[in-house]
């Protein structure tokens, strides 16, 4: 008997695994794959994900594997600077092997007491009021009180919940890949500047060693249900640039459309979604795996305390709440996105008039805080703007406040030093700080860095208490 159940070990899927393992909740996760993936995609880590890998000490290690990114030209790769002084100790872009980020996470909740079986895939499932039955392909039949599924726009777990997907399908496909190149830097930074007008889908990028990403579009190349060969990119390319770059080496080739879908709901009893499993949109702006990550953070603490017995009666259903608004937001400037890629005439006209507006700080500043998920803010009611978003990793007399949030309980700042956690010391921290970086006097913190309460007054942070994490112990 499992406390939950994970159908998918992809970043979302690993990711939820530790922060369940963080409460001692019983982890299995399931794989259908057999061995990770062998092709090697960079995918970008935004500046809210890696606050999330500093709140749990993982943030050295991951930096460590991946490649810095200056922040900006994010928003539709209109090609901006980040605006000055972006709110974040980590204001920076990290390009990361897919891989070699789902290992990092994978390993993370090993370390923690995750299980994980690979080469199992969910064929079915049957909940009750105690528990969820998951059936695998080989018949083999196991028993948890929870199961999420993590397994990809695809899932199992979401297509037999019976959950609607609506959206729009794919419209427009793009060839996306990674591949050495055979001219110098220079001949190819000319050519993509000079084909820039109008904009296309299309570019080549970086990622040293000679490794370029390259995005064309696929209108009139291959069979959509085969997979895209290098002679594909390379038709592609002499037809936008006149000259195929002499590509050559792929590490990675891919096909993906402009396909939009978001799930009806994330719960079902005792059966939530997550990740890809819940939502799907164009990778413009890398935001997927970024969103994917945040759902298990924002969910793990959550489940985990309803596991635990001292979540407030209402506390799993805020996990949607919070959670699909967000979604909803990603599938929108995705939307635009994709659409000030377009040759026309009209979404040409309007790219030029926003990369006109983003020349003002404010409207830079907004769309990259979008992008990054540094401007989230969830309605916990009426309040100062500060409540409801996360709080930045402001210097404490014990260091970096990120620091004190790698167990994944909740936080008192308390710069009064009169406020006490009381009875709810076991699920919350405090720390007397009258030095701390805080316009505020104190704040209490969900695990997962979100601002739940702002005063100075204790019979109202015991409300707040209550209200985020249950009735006192005793």
């Amino acid at each position: 008997m499992f406390d939950v159940i994970i159908a998918g070990c992809g970043p979302t899927g690993a990711m939820l695994a530790a922060e369940l393992r963080l409460h001692d909740v019983r982890v299995l996760v399931l794989e259908k794959e057999t061995e990770p993936a062998s092709f090697v995609r960079i995918v970008g880590l935004h500046i809210r994900s890696l606050e999330l890998m500093a709140m749990r000490g993982l943030l050295d290690r991951i930096v460590q594997q991946g490649r810095r990114r200056p922040a900006g030209a994010y928003f539709a790769a209109i090609p901006k600077p980040a605006p000055k002084g972006l709110d974040s100790a980590y204001a920076y872009l990290l390009g990361i092997p897919q891989p070699v980020i789902v290992r990092l996470l994978e390993e993370h909740a090993n370390e923690l007491g995750a299980q994980v079986r690979r080469g199992c895939a969910v064929a079915g499932f049957e909940q009750d009021d105690e528990g969820v039955t998951v059936e695998l392909a080989d018949g083999e039949q196991l028993r948890s009180r929870y199961l999420v599924g993590c397994d990809g726009a695809r899932s199992t777990v979401r297509k037999l919940l019976g959950v609607g997907f609506p959206g729009e399908p794919s419209r427009t496909d793009t060839l996306m890949g990674e591949m050495k190149v055979g001219v110098p830097q220079e001949e190819i930074a000319a050519k993509v500047t000079e084909i820039s007008e109008p904009p296309q889908r299309f570019w080549l990028r970086p990622f040293g060693e000679g490794v370029y990403s390259v995005v064309v579009p696929a209108a009139g190349v291959g069979d959509r249900a085969e997979p895209p060969t290098l002679e594909d990119f390379k038709q592609q390319l002499r037809t936008i640039a006149g000259t195929d770059f002499g590509v050559h080496s792929p590490r990675w080739l891919s096909r993906f459309g402009d396909a939009t879908r978001l799930a009806d709901r994330y719960r079902v009893g005792r059966v939530l979604l997550a990740g890809d499993a819940a939502h799907i949109h164009p990778p413009i702006g890398g935001q997927g795996l970024n969103l994917g990550v945040q759902d298990a953070f924002n969910l793990g603490w959550k489940l985990a305390a309803q596991i635990r017995g001292w979540a407030p009666e209402t506390l799993l259903d805020t996990y949607q709440a919070e959670r699909h608004p967000v979604a909803e937001d990603v599938l929108d400037n995705t939307r635009a996105q994709m659409e000030l890629t377009s040759a026309e005439p009209g979404p040409q006209a309007v790219r030029r008039l926003l990369t006109e507006l983003m020349d003002f700080d404010e409207v830079n500043r907004h769309l990259i805080e979008k992008i990054t998920a540094i401007g989230i803010r969830y309605d916990f009611g009426e309040g100062p703007d500060l409540l409801g978003r996360r709080l930045c990793d402001i210097d404490v007399k014990q260091g970096h406040l990120y620091g004190l949030l790698h167990r994944g309980r909740g936080l008192l700042l308390d710069r009064t030093e009169r406020l006490t956690v009381g009875a709810w010391s076991d699920r919350v921290d405090h720390l007397a700080d009258p030095t701390a970086e805080l316009d505020v006097p104190c704040v209490l913190l969900r695990p997962d860095g979100h601002v739940a309460w702002i005063g100075d007054d204790q019979q109202d942070l015991d409300d707040h208490l209550s209200r985020w994490f249950g009735k006192p112990a005793g």
